[in-house]
């Protein structure tokens, strides 16, 4: 896989996002988000799916996953950073390169175990299981970091492309997806320490979440190292009025708020109207510059 065969196709990426004429910062990352590396830098097969590329859960034996081991020599780590070197070389300083969009401890866990077994493993290997998360939160603050130490400033800031945003400090993404199907007693056993562990090793943090996960939102914000949140409103998630008052939720905590997803003209007004305008980020998702024209005006941009 040559890098150098991908090039264009993140300029044409950055080309079209540029005749939305809207105020985004725009960025690339290896793999456009698509290649999950660092499940593949693990050892997991990828599947390539019609929409999608996953790492394909494995699912070992408990001596196998706690000998597991992310090794910066592997051909995986090696050429995610090779795709970011030849970014950082096509970019010239003229957008920024970012990071990828990578799993975090939950779900590194129902990777090694598979899903069904990882939730067992809670009750059944609660020693194990805090082992093998805990090892999830440095696999993902080692391979963050790897890249940025090569990644160069942008505004003398870093970037995270997949949610366009820029930060003066180095970010790391905290990704919990797994946690859908934890209870909160699990979440604040298992999963908390975690979440306080990784925003320690990086000066910025955000939290992207799926409704799927809002009912843990109250045990999630009890974790103050986390800085920024992401709320996601899914195609089949909740309606957007159920959704509101999460968003409430999280502003009154005084977290800084990115909302993304697509809206009908009514669903962006009642997003429009509910929130305190500092610190939120608005990232709405068209289909066309039709739809953009149709939404434009309830945003008064």
């Amino acid at each position: 896989m040559n890098p150098s065969a991908f090039l264009e196709d993140h300029l044409r990426i950055l080309r079209e996002g540029e005749t939305m004429d809207d105020d985004l910062i725009r960025g690339a990352c290896p793999g456009q988000v698509a290649i999950p590396w660092l499940p593949a830098a693990l050892g997991s097969p990828l599947r390539v799916l019609p929409d999608s590329i996953l790492g394909q859960e494995q699912p070992l034996p408990w001596p196998d996953t706690l000998a597991a081991r992310l090794d910066p020599e592997c051909p995986w780590f090696r050429k995610y950073l090779e795709f970011a070197d030849a970014l950082v070389e096509l970019s010239a300083g003229r957008f920024p390169v970012s990071h990828s969009a990578e799993l975090g401890p939950t779900d590194l866990h129902a990777l090694l175990r598979g899903a069904t077994q990882s939730l067992l493993d809670l009750t059944d290997s609660p020693e194990e299981s805090g082992q093998i998360l805990q090892r999830g939160g440095e696999w993902l603050c080692e391979f963050t970091a790897a890249f940025w130490r090569r990644a160069p400033l942008f505004a003398n800031g870093y970037f995270d492309a997949q949610y366009s945003l820029w930060s003066p400090g180095p970010i790391v993404r905290m990704q919990e997806d797994a946690t859908a199907v934890y209870s909160p007693r699990l979440y604040r056993q298992f999963v908390q320490p975690v979440d306080r562990m990784l925003p320690r090793h990086f000066a910025s943090n955000f939290i992207p979440l799926h409704s799927t996960s809002l009912f843990l939102l109250e045990a999630i914000l009890e974790v103050e190292e986390i800085q920024c949140y992401e709320i996601n409103n899914d195609a089949l998630g909740p309606p957007v009025a159920q959704l509101v008052p999460h968003l409430q939720k999280i502003q009154a905590h005084g977290k800084p708020l990115l909302v993304r997803g697509s809206f009908t003209p009514e669903e962006l007004r009642l997003v429009m109207d509910f929130p305190e305008p500092r610190g939120l980020f608005l990232n709405i998702m068209v289909r066309d510059l039709a739809e953009t024209e149709a939404l434009r005006p309830i945003t008064g941009c």
